[in-house]
C-alpha cells in the first residue's frame, strides 16, 4: 500500500468515529494549549520585566530586600520600608565616576494607575529594552508644575489627551474621594509612547510637584485647619525632603561594585543599592518553582491525553475486527495494519494541537491588550521559540507512541480471529 492511501484510509476510518474521537481531540488541544500558553506567558514575562529597565547600573533605596527594591523602584509594586533623605541624593550625585541619578518619588496614584514624581533627568537618561529611550508620541515633557505626563496605558485606557485636567490621590490603587488631591488639579501635557513597560501605566509629574500636593498633608491625611492652595503653594519652598528610591549610572561600568560598596556602607542613613540585572535573577529563582509547578501540571495533561488516546484507539479495536481483517483479505500486511493505526493516532494528535495552536492565538490576541491594561503583561504573537518546538515535537512523539500499543494487537489478530463470528 502506498503512503498517500494509507493516509487517506486513516483518515476516513478517523472521520467515520469522528464523534468517539472528539473527546480525545478536545483533550490533545487543552494539553496544547496549557503547555504552550505556560511557556508563552513564562517568556513574555520574562521579556516584560527584562526590557523594564536598561541601562541603569543602580537603584538605591532604604534597606529591604534586593527583590522589594526592584518591585517598588521599577515596576510600582509594593511599597517601600523607609524613604531616602534628599542629602543622600546629593551625596550620591558627588560619588566618584557617577554619572547621572535619577531620583524617584512614590505613593500616590490616579485611578489606580502610580503616580511617579521625578526631574527632568528620567526622560534623558531612562532607558529601556534595548536601551532605548523614552519618546513624547503627544505634547511636551512637564515644565510647570501642575504638568502631567502620562503613559501610553493611562492615555488609552482613560481616553485622555493633551489639555486634559486631572486630580492625584493619596495612596496606592483604587482609593476613596477623601484621599484626593482635588485642590491642586494637573493638566496632561504629554503622552508618551508605549513601551511595553511599566511606563506605560504611570503618571509622570515633577518632584516639586509631588511636594506641592503635600504640603498640607501629615502621615498621609490632610492637616486640620490648614489648607494651602494650588498657586500659594508655588510660593514656597518645594525642595524635596526625602524621595522613595534612586536610579543610578556610572561613567565606567566597571566601577558599578566600587559604587556598590560605597553606598551599602554609606555613613549618614541605612541605604542599599542593587543590580537590576542581579535582582531580576534573584526573582525568576523565587518564581521558578511555580513555572515548574505550572509545567509539570500540563505536562500531566498531556499526559491523560495521551492515555484517553490509547484508550479510544484499544477499546474500538474490538468494534474495527471485521474492518481490519477485510483490509488483511484485500492484501494488507500486519504491518500495514500497524502502519495504519499508528497514523490515525498521529492525525488525531495534529488535529488536537492545531485546535490548540488556534485556541491559544485566539486567546493572544483577544486577551492581550487585557492583560496588558491591568497587569502590564505584554502577550505578543511571535513565532515559535525553540522550548515551543520541543513541547510540539514532544507532543506529536507522544501521540505516536500512545497509538503503538492497540497497533501492535491489531498486529498480532490473525485474519481468521477477525472474520470468525463471535458467539
Amino acid at each position: 500500500m502506498k503512503g498517500g492511501f494509507l493516509a487517506g484510509l486513516a483518515w476516513r476510518s478517523a472521520w467515520n468515529r469522528r464523534f468517539t474521537l472528539t473527546l480525545t481531540v478536545c483533550s490533545i488541544a487543552l494539553s496544547t494549549f496549557m503547555l504552550l500558553g505556560v511557556e508563552r506567558v513564562r517568556t513574555d514575562l520574562r521579556s516584560s520585566f527584562t526590557s523594564a529597565v536598561s541601562g541603569t547600573d543602580l537603584i538605591v533605596g532604604a534597606r529591604t530586600g534586593s527583590i522589594q527594591l526592584l518591585l517598588y523602584a521599577v515596576f510600582h509594586v509594593g511599597a517601600a520600608t523607609n524613604n531616602i533623605r534628599w542629602s543622600s541624593i546629593e551625596a550620591l550625585e558627588r560619588l566618584r565616576g557617577v554619572a547621572w541619578v535619577i531620583p524617584l518619588s512614590l505613593g500616590d496614584s490616579h485611578r489606580g494607575f502610580p503616580v511617579l514624581g521625578t526631574t527632568g533627568d528620567y526622560f534623558e537618561h531612562f532607558r529601556y529594552g534595548e536601551k532605548q529611550p523614552l519618546q513624547v508620541r503627544e505634547g511636551q515633557r512637564f515644565h510647570d508644575l501642575y504638568d502631567a505626563v502620562v503613559g501610553a496605558e493611562v492615555a488609552d485606557r482613560l481616553g485622555y489627551r493633551i489639555g486634559q485636567r486631572i486630580t492625584l490621590a493619596h495612596g496606592t490603587g483604587e482609593v476613596s474621594l477623601g484621599a484626593e488631591h482635588a485642590d491642586k488639579p494637573f493638566t496632561v501635557v504629554g503622552i508618551l509612547a508605549r513601551t511595553g513597560t511599566p511606563v506605560d501605566r504611570t503618571v509622570h509629574i515633577g518632584l516639586e510637584a509631588m511636594e506641592a500636593i503635600h504640603v498640607d498633608w501629615l502621615a498621609g491625611a490632610p492637616l486640620p485647619g490648614r489648607h494651602i492652595g494650588a498657586d500659594d503653594a508655588r510660593k514656597m519652598n518645594l525642595q524635596p525632603k526625602s524621595v522613595t528610591a534612586a536610579l543610578v549610572g556610572l561613567q565606567n561600568r566597571a566601577a558599578v561594585f566600587s559604587v556598590q560598596r560605597q553606598v551599602n556602607h554609606f555613613g549618614d542613613e541605612p541605604l542599599m543599592s542593587i543590580l537590576p540585572g542581579v535582582a531580576l535573577d534573584e526573582l525568576w529563582d523565587v518564581v521558578g518553582a511555580g513555572e515548574q509547578a505550572l509545567l509539570l501540571m500540563s505536562g500531566l495533561v498531556a499526559l491523560v491525553s495521551m492515555a484517553g488516546l490509547m484508550s479510544v484507539v484499544l477499546a474500538g479495536l474490538n468494534e474495527r475486527r471485521r474492518e481490519l481483517a477485510v483490509l488483511r483479505a484485500v492484501g494488507a500486511s500486519p504491518s500495514h495494519v500497524l502502519a495504519l493505526l499508528a497514523l490515525e493516532g498521529t492525525l488525531l494528535t495534529l488535529v488536537g494541537m492545531a485546535i490548540g495552536i488556534a485556541v491559544l492565538a485566539g486567546c493572544v490576541v483577544a486577551l492581550g491588550p487585557w492583560l496588558q491594561s491591568h497587569y502590564g503583561l505584554s502577550l505578543q504573537l511571535a513565532r515559535p521559540s525553540l522550548m515551543q518546538w520541543l513541547l510540539l515535537l514532544g507532543l506529536l512523539m507522544a501521540g505516536w507512541l500512545a497509538s503503538l500499543l492497540p497497533g501492535w494487537r491489531a498486529y498480532r489478530l490473525s485474519l481468521a480471529d477477525g472474520l470468525s463470528p463471535r458467539i
